[in-house]
Order: structure tokens, then sequence, then C-alpha cells
């Protein structure tokens, strides 16, 4: 046995990956998977891949020798690991992965041809119309497994099917077709979306039921819609990008480049927001992160010119235009990433004009406030994070920062023109006295409460004047 020579991307990779439970790739040059393994700690295992092996030309040197890059899919348990290293393996077919040649000797999952289907652990394929899914290596875990399946899906599992509902129908476990609680459409659209799932295909599967909360919104079967976004969210932290990062900010942006498949770690990322009150005195914000955190002296402000009434989408339109029309006349460096506040829309308007202004290469995002999803150009499905996530907990920072800035902007400027409706064409008051009260006292709606006493000895207007300001703020609707 012989040590293999590690190069130090992969050594610096292998030091960052978790070690907790999950899938790992190993990838060629190209991006394409040539082995996709599971395990406990992700670390581990992965380490022991490269710690000895056969001398020649062994299948397991020529793998090592054609890895340029490690990426991993974290899961909360070895179990759930288990299920979608079979689907990633079935989906993928990388050229490395062992095949299971006698079939006999491990278990698999059976879709039933029934009419209610149900899930089972069994032992051989049969030609009796039935889904096959597997072979699986471990069948302790592939138990555990099933377990989690059927709170996501719940199956019947009695049979023959009886009169009265049992156990697992309390526990929800069950829809209860032995009494007719759901019908044999709403059934098998639950077996489509165990197919999906099992056969690897997340993705599809996300997009089927974020379809399917949608039309239960419009039907307003809300109860339906929030048990499908639950089954959403379960999902997304079962089998989504992993919760357990390392290293820190740089690991951060490392797995935030991962997730929206950028060419490089995004360490300038300029993130934007509207704030307007029911389209008056509409603006727009541009804050600016390096690294992770918030660099202020980058920070820009945006008073719309174009755009009246309420259309948020064209006043995204506006501001970004503005922004990026500025950087390229200045040559100024282009961000790694542009994060919009808004979903679909409002970064279908932000994409558009940096295509106009022939930036279609610059990545863009948005995120949602419902839900806190990702939403990328020409993608349909959102990326659906853990609320635990620290890539989500950077992007909905960067996001709340870009509001916070925007609302303050748009503070300032209702302070402003409070100042002049309100304390306008009051005779002797002149701007710079104006000016002195609001800095004084912070608000009209402050000024209203004060004593004429109080406005001459702490806002230096003289008696008269005090008079006339409180007797005039006195007589209009505060």
């Amino acid at each position: 046995m012989r040590k293999y020579f590690i190069p130090d991307h992969l050594k610096r990779r292998i030091a960052e990956l978790p070690e907790a439970p999950g899938v790992y790739f190993f990838k060629d040059k190209s991006g394409k998977a040539i082995y996709i393994g599971k395990a406990v700690s992700i670390r581990k295992r992965v380490s022991s891949h490269f710690r000895s092996h056969g001398e020649g030309v062994s299948k397991q040197s020529k793998m090592l020798s054609e890895i340029r890059r490690i990426d991993y899919l974290g899961t909360v348990s070895e179990a759930e690991a288990l299920l979608l290293e079979a689907g990633l393996v079935r989906e993928n077919m990388p050229k490395y992965n062992q095949l299971l040649k006698d079939d006999k000797s491990y278990p698999f999952l059976k879709i039933s041809a029934e009419e209610f289907p149900r899930l089972l652990i069994v032992r051989a394929r049969k030609a009796d119309g039935s889904k096959y899914f597997g072979p699986y290596t471990n069948v302790h875990l592939l138990r555990q497994a099933v377990g989690f399946l059927k709170r996501l899906f719940p199956l019947r599992t009695c049979h023959p099917m009886p009169d009265k509902v049992c156990l697992m129908y309390h526990i929800g476990q069950c829809k209860g077709p032995c009494i007719q609680e759901i019908n044999k459409e709403e059934y098998a659209k639950i077996v489509k979306e165990l197919e999906l799932f099992l056969g690897g295909r997340r993705d599809a599967l996300v997009r089927n039921l974020m379809r399917q909360m949608k039309e239960y919104s419009a039907k307003r079967e809300f109860e339906n819609a929030q048990s499908t976004y639950d089954t959403v969210r379960a999902l997304s932290v079962a089998v989504g990008p992993s919760r357990a990062f390392a290293g820190g900010i740089g690991q951060v942006l490392n797995d935030l480049a991962q997730i929206l498949s950028l060419s490089k770690p995004p360490i300038h990322i300029e993130g934007f927001d509207i704030s307007n009150l029911f389209g008056q005195e509409a603006v727009g914000s541009m804050v600016y992160f390096s690294n992770g955190s918030p660099a202020r002296s980058q920070y820009r402000r945006f008073r719309v010119k174009t755009v009246s009434g309420i259309n948020d989408y064209n006043m995204m339109r506006e501001v970004v235009s503005r922004r990026y029309t500025r950087v390229l006349a200045e040559g100024l460096p282009l961000p790694d990433l542009v994060v919009i506040d808004g979903g679909k829309g409002h970064l279908a308007a932000a994409k558009e004009e940096l295509d106009a202004l022939n930036l279609s290469h610059v990545p863009i995002i948005g995120i949602a406030k419902q839900h806190e999803h990702l939403f990328l150009p020409g993608r349909p499905a959102p990326i659906i994070l853990s609320l635990s996530s620290p890539v989500l907990d950077l992007v909905r920072n960067l996001r709340d920062e870009a509001h916070r800035f925007a609302v303050a902007y748009h503070r300032r400027l209702h302070r402003k023109e409070e100042l002049v409706s309100q304390l306008d064409n009051i005779p002797g008051l002149g701007p710079k006295a104006k000016t002195r009260l609001l800095r004084t006292f912070g608000s009209v709606k402050k000024i209203r409460t004060l004593s004429e006493t109080s406005l001459v000895e702490k806002g230096g207007l003289n008696p008269k004047l005090a008079h006339v300001l409180r007797a005039t703020l006195s007589t209009r609707i505060p």
C-alpha cells in the first residue's frame, strides 16, 4: 500500500467538509460526477478514500487521479443519506460506483401495483407491475429511512385494506383511503411525489409541490397549502444543502458559490431594495458586502425619478439601471453577485436591465420575504435552504440591510416633506428656524405637543412666533 499524493486544493476542500451525514460527489475536470457516496461523517469518509490504495493501476487509483472537485449535500441522518445516494446514483450513473450484481443480497423499496399502493421493503424484484428502487446496501438504515418517508409521503401500510382506520391514520402517516378520506387522484399525487424523491429528482418534486401549494392558495384551501409547504420545508431540511458548514465566512461564501453554481466565491455582493408609501417618495437602496461583511462607505441611495404610482418592478428597473450605467461609465468593478429583495417579478425586472447593459454574465438572485426562498433567472423552482443555514443567514442579512437602508432614506425624505408641508406658510418662520426646530425636537408631531415656553427656551423662537406656531399647529389635523 502507498500514500496517494493529494493536490493542495483537494486538501483544503477535505478540511472544509463537515463531520455530519450526507452524500459526497467526486467530480472530474468537466464537473461530471464520477463517484457518489454516502457517509455518517462526510469529512472522515472522504478522507478515507485518499489514505491508501493498491499499487499499479487499480480502479481506486484511477478514480483518485481523475478527481478535480469534491461537493456534498448534507442530510439529517445517515438513513436519509442512503436514500439520497441511491437516487443520485440511479440518475447520474457515475462510472466508478460499484454496480450491485447480486440483487438478492440487498433490499429494494417497492411501490406496489395496487389501487392504493403501499411502500414496502423487499428482497427481490418481481415482474408484478410494481415499481422498484435500489438496491440499498444497508437494510437497518433503510428501515429508518422508510420511517422518515412515511411521514412525508403518507401511503397506507395495511394489507389487505381494512374497512376502518388504524393507528397510522391517527398519527398522520396515512390518508385513510380505507374510509374514502382521500380519492385515487389525490393518492396518486403522493405516489408520484415519492417516486420523484426515490429517483433523486428533488428539484422536480419541489416544483410540483410549489405548484400545488399555489393552486391550493388560489382556491383558498389554506390548510392544504400549509401542509404542502410543510412537506417542502421538511424536504429542504432533509436533503438540501448542508447545514453543517465549517471554516467561517470563507466556507459560507464557498458554499453559496456551490449552491448558485458560480465560478468563484462571491466576495463582493451588492443588494437592492425599494421603499415607498403608496407610491409616494419612492426610493431605492444599494448595500455592499465585502467578504460577508457590510462596507457602508460603498452604500448608495436613489430617489426614484421616472416612475409614478405603485410599480415596484419599474422602480427596481430604474435603480438597477442607474447603478450599473454609472458603474460602466466610471469603470468601476462589477460585483460577484447581485441580490434583489423580491421574488420572480423583481428578479426578472432587474435581470432585464442587466441584459440591456450587456451585463448578462453578472450573477443575480432574488430572495422572497414570505418563505425566504432564493430565485434564480430561468429556474422555475426556488432554492430552499434550511432556516438554520449559514448561507441563508448571509443572504438574508444582506437583504435586511438593504431594506433597513432604504427605509431609513425614505423616512428621512418623509421628515423633510413633513417639515415643509406642516411648518410652511407660518408667518415669520423661515427655513433656518424650521430646520432648527426639527433638529431640536425630531418631528412636527413632537413640536405640536410643546408649550410656548418650550418653543421659546429650547427652540429659540421669540414669544410672538411661538404663539403663532402653537396656534397654527393646534388647528391642523395631526
